[in-house]
């Protein structure tokens, strides 16, 4: 038994083109450890990969090479630990965010060789799907909100990305809430104990009500930027075009954080007092056992939109493409 099953892109296009092919089990290299793989949760890079990354600028893309298998969020069983690693045992369950921001975590399969960096326990009282939806979410709105956790340049702005402090006294407005970054960001502000205010379609009121959301906006009936003001931090997990209209919800001295990349005008930013600032994800096994506590602890949760079999990650991709997620999509292998 020296192959298992994976999904792999030999060509870049739509969902069709994810194809279940048999593979070689990897080899660990050095720093990493075999996981057979339980779980993986499906991310917005996992489709842009997929389309050959045609919004990027060639010279940010990382490099790929097809055929490949994509997916960095697992969540798995340690089947073999090579003799350098040391913190990881065979039969310890865990969870990860692998090699990211680079392309290569494959994991979509069955097994995957993952870099014990990147990897945490799973919280034991988490079952496997609800711990692979957690990685690159959880990392993302832990590493805009809390901490930073590391010291890479972002390729987005030439200033370190610096969390503000989130108290009593702190208003956060998180839009799209109720997708994958956007369920996470509410519940950790509202773990530090700041007031948030959800934006998100009517139909995500109530879930996000759960959640702890202390105001609701229904983007689709109201302007957000007529209803919210006196804000003192946004995160935008939409971006795009139309995330300078939040600037307004802004007092002086508050900050609006995109997590896709969007542009503001800079007269506009400095008349109105307030500034921008964002980063990249990055993998971080410490940071990910921090928010596993914080799970197994029940503080935060993991809402699940839907699950396909690995084999359907077609399926899994197109639920994407149709939007109006809540929380995330996660394959399960069997």
């Amino acid at each position: 038994m020296n192959t298992m099953k994976a999904i792999r892109l030999h060509e870049f296009g739509g969902p069709e083109v994810l194809r279940y092919d048999d593979v070689p089990i990897p080899e660990p290299k050095p720093g990493e450890v075999l996981v057979r793989v339980h779980a993986v949760g499906v991310n917005p890079p996992d489709w842009y990969v997929r389309e050959g990354m045609p919004n990027v600028p060639p010279a940010m893309r990382p490099p790929l090479s097809l055929p490949a298998i994509p997916g960095t969020d697992v969540s798995g069983v340690v089947a073999a630990v090579p003799a350098d690693v040391d913190g990881f045992s065979v039969g310890d369950e865990v969870f990860g965010l692998l090699r990211f921001p680079g392309l290569e975590g494959s994991a979509y399969a069955e097994y995957v060789a993952a870099p014990a960096s990147d990897l945490a326990r799973k919280p034991a009282h988490v079952d496997h799907v609800h711990a692979a939806g957690a990685p690159m979410a959880g990392l993302t709105a832990w590493q805009f909100l809390i901490e930073l956790g590391h010291d890479h340049p972002s390729p987005f702005q030439a200033a370190q990305h610096r969390p503000m402090a989130l108290n009593a006294e702190t208003t956060v407005l998180v839009n799209g809430a109720a997708g994958g970054v956007g369920h996470f960001a509410l519940q950790l502000a509202k773990w530090k104990g700041a007031r948030v205010i959800a934006v998100a379609s009517g139909v995500q009121e109530s879930f996000l009500r759960e959640l702890g959301a202390d105001q609701f906006i229904d983007y689709t009936k109201s302007r957000p930027e007529e209803v919210a003001h006196g804000v003192d931090l946004v995160l935008d997990t939409v971006g795009g075009l139309g995330s300078s209209r939040f600037l307004r919800t802004l007092k002086r001295g508050g900050a609006l954080y995109p997590v896709f990349v969007a542009e503001y005008d800079p007269e506009e930013v400095a008349k109105l007092g307030v500034t921008t600032s964002g980063t990249q994800v990055r993998s971080n096994g410490p940071q990910l056992a921090e928010l596993g506590r914080l799970l197994g602890a029940g503080t935060l949760r993991v809402a699940i939109d839907s699950t396909f079999p690995l084999a359907d990650a077609r399926r899994a991709h197109e639920r994407a493409a149709r939007g109006h997620i809540q929380g995330k999509i996660v394959l399960t292998v069997a």
